[in-house]
């Protein structure tokens, strides 16, 4: 048996001191020219973000409260993979991967992992109960950066499928949004006998020929919300899939760069009526920066998308998935896509619900209601 190691977040006080030094040098650009987001993150803010940041942010309580999950690393073909492993009082209790995304972290689950181990603590039964493993993507957060090409969404899916074998789960299930529904949908095509069901909150599947023909009001929306990605949005991923390493040396020289980078998407992703504060408390959002800036990931993190995003977003689409699925519509996703796009590729949907708020960062944004979509999926499965 591969060594499990017990972890803990130990980030030194010089560490701490280097990046308010670095924030309190910032050289800033001149305003935006336009009194909105479209531009990118405002000036103002920007500024009134970074000083918090350096001023009053206490990174040491969020050491503290993430360290109060058991945390541990394991190598898998040659990378060491860090994750958060909370086993549930209840024996009987079903075994649960959660996969983050970009610009997400193990941060986006922290307020749902223990109402998803305890469930009767918070308005749940104990047949709710879930064992959660929260593993950190390879290049992101602790985990480690992979040296060599490969490690796309495929291979991350074959270890996360051998990780709950190490932890021996011979049956689990499956849940992820962004990143983490490429490899969740990835473990569900694999099929390779131990994921008993999938769940997604961005199910990954291109517009039905009817769509494009004869749209009906959700097929517009969606395509609507595509365009616009495509249009004004989706700058980021071309520039991750094409030169992460040019784009990661402004990341790892820059905190007030990295928190730009990440802000923007917590604000267009999320669903926060024009500002992200209204969803996302500023503490919430540097805690999730901070997992870039302290592992320096900005360079390996990026490094994804070109091992994977035309595999996961285009050659692999041809694949259907045949397990139990479920799936969770948050209106203020990217694209939100129609059950009619996704049951072309989700062949066995056995739950689905279009929910009336939130966004991309499901979990982050309304932990109550991604609970509530867990234990619901577990049920109709």
């Amino acid at each position: 048996m591969a060594e499990i190691r017990p972890f803990k977040i130990d980030i030194t006080t010089d560490v701490i001191e280097n990046l308010q030094t670095r924030l309190r040098q910032t050289r800033w650009p001149e305003a935006e020219t336009v009194d909105d987001w479209s531009q990118g993150v405002p000036l103002s803010y920007q500024q009134a973000f970074c000083r918090y940041w350096a001023d009053d942010y206490r990174w040491y309580d969020t050491q503290e409260r993430l360290n109060r999950f058991p945390q541990y690393k394991t190598e898998i073909d040659g990378l060491d993979i860090h994750f958060i492993h909370l086993k549930s009082e209840h024996k009987n209790a079903t075994p649960l991967i959660i996969t983050h995304g970009w610009p997400g972290s193990i941060v986006e689950f922290h307020k749902v992992i223990e109402p998803l181990t305890k469930p009767e603590q918070y308005g749940g039964q104990p047949e709710d109960a879930f064992h959660i493993v929260c593993p950190s993507l390879p290049g992101y957060g602790f985990s480690g950066k992979p040296a060599s090409t490969g490690w796309g969404i495929p291979k991350i899916a074959e270890a996360w499928d051998e990780l709950m074998n190490r932890l021996g789960y011979a049956r689990y299930y499956a849940q992820g949004g962004d990143w983490g529904s490429a490899v969740t949908t990835a473990i569900g095509i694999q099929d390779k006998g131990r994921c008993a069901s999938i769940h997604v909150n961005m199910p990954n599947a291109g517009a039905t020929k009817a769509a494009r023909e004869n749209p009906d009001d959700a097929d517009k929306a969606a395509l609507a919300g595509a365009l616009f990605y495509q249009q004004w949005d989706s700058g980021y991923s071309k520039q991750q899939s094409t030169r992460p390493q040019t784009l990661g040396y402004g990341l790892a020289d820059s905190p007030a760069g990295q928190a730009a980078w990440i802000l923007e998407k917590m604000y267009q992703w999320s669903d926060c009526n024009g500002h992200p504060e209204n969803v996302l408390t500023r503490d919430e959002m540097i805690d999730n920066i901070m997992l870039y800036w302290l592992t320096n990931s900005g360079a390996s993190s990026a490094r994804l998308y070109w091992e994977s995003f035309n595999k996961a977003f285009g050659d692999e689409q041809a694949a259907k998935v045949q397990l139990p699925t479920g799936v969770s519509s948050f209106p203020k996703e990217i694209v939100r896509t129609p059950r009619s796009w996704a049951e072309t590729r989700y062949k066995n949907i056995l739950y689905w619900n279009d929910l009336d708020k939130g966004g991309h960062f499901a979990a982050f944004e309304q932990p109550a209601l991604f609970v509530e979509e867990m234990r619901r999926w577990k049920r109709a499965v």
